[in-house]
């Protein structure tokens, strides 16, 4: 299998604040589920945003789906991300002036994708599985925590991404509803010949994942177990 995370060294720290993040080595495999845990605070949301490279680490590497985006700048890191990555942001980050469809849509489109019969197919089984097909004419205002949740959990699939990252993807749901996204997120990524690295404090669903990486309490080098 091929490598879709390969972190070397890495180090990152926050301007102005005692935070300090330190990697020694990670690594993801295709089709790879991988759960991260540890304590608030240790940089969980931090790796997260690194691997995208939303954020850029202070000194060593991070290959994220065979390129370097510790290397690229903004607007590289921003097509890679949109052509494949699926991220499911813990704050949601839905734009009030959209519907839910085209919150699910908006990767697409700003990645200059045609929208067409077998996309909006797509957009409608997803939404059905996440339990908000009756949603999708809403905007975000119009929606309880929950519904925007999995709202953003089908924008992160719609363009069946090689890797997805999410950040406590099921946080805001009731145990039924976070135990169907949870099959969705699985199922999609299964599909999709994809990896998934997903951060989580509900250490009760880490028997579903092939590994649990914890970042660790003090030192915060990644540190890993098997699940199973």
């Amino acid at each position: 299998m091929s490598s879709v995370i390969d972190i070397q060294k890495l180090q990152f720290a926050y301007g102005g604040t005692p935070f300090r993040l330190q990697v020694d080595g990670f690594h993801l495999q295709t089709r790879e589920r991988v759960a991260l845990i540890g304590p608030s605070g240790c940089g969980k949301s931090t790796l997260l945003g690194l691997i995208a490279g939303i954020l850029s680490p202070s000194t060593g590497s991070v290959e994220t789906v065979g390129t370097r985006v510790d290397s690229l700048g903004q607007g590289a890191c921003r097509q890679l991300r949109l052509e494949s990555i699926g991220f499911v942001f813990q704050e949601f980050r839905l734009l009030e002036y959209l519907s839910v469809r085209d919150s699910i849509l908006l990767p697409l489109r700003l990645a200059g994708r045609a929208i067409d019969g077998a996309t909006n197919e797509r957009v409608q089984a997803l939404a059905s599985r996440a339990g908000i097909a009756h949603l999708l004419k809403r905007r975000p205002a119009r929606l309880s925590q929950g519904e925007r949740q999995r709202a953003a959990i089908c924008r992160a699939l719609i363009s069946e991404p090689r890797l997805v990252l999410a950040d406590e993807p099921t946080g805001n749901l009731d145990p039924m509803t976070g135990e169907a996204v949870l099959d969705l997120l699985f199922e999609e990524v299964d599909a999709a010949g994809a990896a998934m690295l997903m951060v989580t404090h509900q250490h009760e669903i880490l028997p579903r994942f092939d590994r649990v990486v914890n970042l660790g309490e003090t030192s915060n080098e990644a540190s890993t177990e098997d699940s199973r």
